[in-house]
């Protein structure tokens, strides 16, 4: 049993935790902390957001919102809705990678970005002095069903300059006829990623892609739950295989021998591809990146190569965002295979990422393999454990036993050495402490992780 709110949102168990009275309170206490006009909605494929989803509209409209569903979707696609005209925000119903007892819910302003720290704090306050009003009349809000959600999401991402006739780079990337194979464990990137890959001409072999919301697997893309993706591209003679989360969100990727190159190298294929056509992806003189404390410096090496300058954040969506717009950060992300473009939207996508991949693999005329090993070498190491107290004493004594290191306190503790980093911080979903290693080898990465597994009680 758990229930987690954090600024990824809410999270909680079903059957305890995950109560049709909280969430209808939670969907409330949110339009009460927005401006006028219309909220959009949205669900990952659980089965479980069926229902969650008709409170959550049902309790909008309670409040006198209109409200604009858009049933089973990417959460990228509802942060997509958000930013139209007269939309106030976005609901996206979805756990993200949590396992199939959970749900949850992601609240997005009319900017089309998750709550920050202050946003949450005036939606919790409401929640938890019951500010939140219905209507108490008949006339309360409608709710109308939005046409084509996900044809509209890939049409944003075909409409970027970088896509258009004149660039060259959709007949190059359709003249490879890639064979892909998919894992969208079933949900909202079920449909959503096949039809994208169909735009740009590549054979599609869906994997886990019925729609159902049936997780085949553990729903994280960590590659000890790949295994099926791995043997399914390696069967098919694929030139890749693509796993997504269940909001499709998160971008994983196999290559053509079945072997997972891991998810930090998603972000920097993407921050590669990018910078490889800074000019037609909006860059100026002097490209930014933004990217958390987390992910590999492989980013900052492949940076180097043109020039740009990246910045560092804490840990979150939120707050890569907000770097990236104060910088006007031309690509960037998170090392978990987020990758975030903001000239499409100011968000993780897997289908701008899967876009940006196979652009840089028609580019560089290369498999996916032998792409990965130009790219700089290091291995990250994750790890987590169950911790219940209070993380700032845990982090003081870690710091004070390796006072030899460099240290920042901006999202846990992260500890940097001559050729390695390790970043130790709670998690914002669930009751754990998340252990980050990077080295330039495996095993240094590995012992590395293991010294601070133990420095935890």
């Amino acid at each position: 049993m758990a229930f987690i709110r954090s600024i990824s949102g809410v999270r909680a168990t079903l059957g305890d935790d995950m109560l049709p009275w909280r969430i209808a309170e939670y969907a409330a206490a949110f339009s009460a902390i927005l401006p006028e006009g219309d909220i959009v909605v949205g669900c990952d494929g659980r089965p479980s957001g069926e229902w969650i989803e008709h409170i959550v509209c049902g309790a909008l409209a309670a409040c006198g919102r209109n409200v604009v569903r858009l049933g089973t979707v990417p959460t990228p696609t509802v942060q997509l809705f958000a930013e139209r005209d007269g939309i106030a925000g976005g609901i996206a119903v979805t756990a993200s990678h949590n396992p199939e007892q959970w749900n949850g819910l992601k609240f997005l302003n009319s900017r089309g970005i998750f709550l920050d720290a202050e946003e949450n704090r005036s939606m919790w306050d409401i929640l938890d002095t019951n500010g939140f009003r219905f209507v108490a009349t008949q006339q309360g809000g409608h709710i109308t069903a939005a046409e084509s959600p996900i044809a509209a999401h890939i049409a944003s991402i075909l409409a970027l300059p970088a896509f258009a006739a004149s660039s060259g780079l959709v007949e190059a990337i359709r003249a490879k006829r890639f064979r892909v194979v998919v894992d969208a464990v079933n949900c909202s990137g079920s449909a959503a990623i096949p039809a994208l890959l169909a735009h740009f001409s590549c054979e599609v072999i869906p994997l886990y892609c019925d729609g159902s919301g049936v997780f085949p697997h553990t729903p994280e893309p960590l590659p000890e739950n790949l295994g099926s993706l791995a043997q399914a591209v390696a069967a098919h003679r694929a030139d890749l295989g693509i796993a997504v989360d269940p909001d499709a969100d998160r971008l994983v990727l196999i290559d053509e021998t079945g072997k997972p190159i891991g998810e930090e190298n998603t972000v920097v294929l993407a921050v590669l591809s990018v910078l490889s056509n800074a000019a037609l992806f909006g860059a100026d003189t002097t490209p930014s990146v933004a990217v958390n404390l987390s992910t590999t410096r492989a980013v900052e090496d492949i940076a180097a190569r043109f020039g740009a300058t990246v910045h560092r954040t804490p840990v979150g969506e939120i707050n890569v965002v907000k770097a990236m717009l104060e910088h006007r950060s031309v690509v960037g992300g998170e090392g978990s295979g987020g990758v975030i473009l903001p000239g499409c939207h100011a968000g993780r996508d897997s289908l701008v990422g899967t876009a940006l991949v196979l652009t840089v693999l028609a580019q560089q005329g290369l498999p996916l393999s032998a792409l990965v090993d130009t790219l700089p070498k290091y291995t990250i190491v994750k790890r987590k454990k169950a911790f219940q107290g209070e993380t700032a004493h845990l982090f003081d004594k870690v710091q004070s036993e390796n006072a030899d290191a460099d240290c920042t306190r901006a999202d846990g503790l992260k500890l940097s050495f001559d050729h390695s980093w390790v970043h130790l911080r709670a998690s914002n979903t669930e009751p754990i402490v998340r252990i980050i290693a990077e080295a330039p080898t495996p095993e240094q990465a590995e012992a590395l992780a293991d010294a601070f597994m133990h420095s935890i009680p």
